[in-house]
This record gives C-alpha cells, sequence and structure tokens, in this order.
C-alpha cells in the first residue's frame, strides 16, 4: 500500500497530502511521516510546490484534529468500546488521556511531532474529557505547524537519500519521542518541586 501511495503523489499532489493527514489524525494506519517526507523529496525535484504542499498538509491536519476531537466528544462510548477491544490502542489511549490531564496544552503539542504516535488519540481524549477547544485547537496548530515543517524539510534536505532517510523515519521518531518525554518529566519535576517548596 505504501509504494501504491507514494506513487500516486506524483498525480495527486497537494490533494492527497491533505488527505493522508486528515486520515491519519483520526488513527486510520497510513504512513503520513513518510508520504510528508516524499512530498519534501518532490518539492526540492520541483515536481511539487510548496506553496500548494504545506498549506495542504496543514490543513489536512488540523481538521483532522478537530474530526478526532469531535469524535471524541460525541462518540465517547463507541469508541471506548472500541479502543478497549484492541489492546495497542487502548494502550496509546490511557496514554494520551494521561499526558493531556497533566500537561494540558502542552501536552496537545507534545502529541503533535514529538509524541505522533499518541496524535490520533490525544485527539479523542481531547474529546472526550471536553478539554476547551479553544486551547485544544491553539496547542494542536502550534504543534501541527512543527510537525508538517519538520518533515517536509527532512524530505527537502536529504531528497537525494530519501530511501535511505526513510529507513532512519522510525529512529528519527524514536529521538522526537524521547526528547518529548524528557521535555514533559522536566516539566512535571519543575512543578513538583514548586509545591514542595510551597508546602514548606
Amino acid at each position: 500500500m505504501t509504494d501504491w501511495l507514494l506513487l500516486q503523489m506524483a498525480v495527486w499532489g497537494a490533494p492527497l497530502i491533505f488527505v493522508v493527514n486528515f486520515l491519519s489524525c483520526i488513527a486510520v494506519p497510513i504512513p503520513a511521516s513518510l508520504v510528508m517526507m516524499t512530498a519534501g523529496a518532490f518539492i526540492a525535484t520541483g515536481d511539487l510546490m510548496f506553496a500548494y504542499v504545506w498549506p495542504a498538509a496543514f490543513t489536512g491536519a488540523v481538521l483532522g484534529d478537530q474530526a478526532g476531537f469531535m469524535i471524541g466528544k460525541h462518540g465517547r462510548r463507541r469508541l471506548q468500546n472500541v479502543i478497549h477491544n484492541d489492546p495497542k490502542r487502548s494502550k496509546l489511549f490511557h496514554q494520551a488521556q494521561d499526558l493531556t490531564d497533566r500537561h494540558g496544552g502542552i501536552g496537545v503539542f507534545l502529541t503533535r511531532w514529538a509524541l505522533s504516535p499518541l496524535g490520533p488519540y490525544a485527539n479523542f481524549a481531547g474529546g472526550a474529557v471536553e478539554m476547551h477547544r479553544g486551547k485544544f485547537t491553539t496547542w494542536g496548530s502550534a504543534g501541527e505547524i512543527v510537525w508538517v515543517t519538520l518533515y517536509l524539510s527532512l524530505g527537502f534536505i536529504f531528497s537525494d537519500q530519501l530511501a535511505t532517510v526513510a529507513g532512519y523515519a522510525a529512529d528519527i521518531s524514536g529521538l522526537l519521542a524521547a526528547g518529548g518525554v524528557a521535555l514533559v518529566l522536566g516539566l512535571w519535576l519543575r512543578k513538583r518541586l514548586s509545591e514542595t517548596k510551597l508546602g514548606l
């Protein structure tokens, strides 16, 4: 499926990127990061135009986030039934819920790019716990700016080595995730230390 999808990009370009990003934000298993890097490579070769690709990618991601939020808000019970029947999805959902409960908007921001496997589930969780929609949208959009820019840039810079970059994509995601976890832990420790000092 991945090879077919990448071949279609040469035909459909920005509209396909919009659809891929939208679907990835509602937990459809689709290789959005690889599609984005390939789009960056196509921009470098002149086959796609940045002026069309970046807005399409960003808009698809933001609208997908909003769709996930609304699914979580209005389809809470059905969503929980579907997720709890799949141990992997259930684990991701609870991790995303815990992150957004503890860190609010910053948690949403991190799940857009640093902890991207949690992204769709943070959308569902945000809606399920009725996070303020303006707050969700602001932090989510900021994170999508980072994600879209990062992956298009990787594809653009390493366009002549895209296969190698794709091979290391999981490692890149792992490094970003590790950095995101470190940041979250740092914020949590700072909060705990502040509470301790106030308690004294």
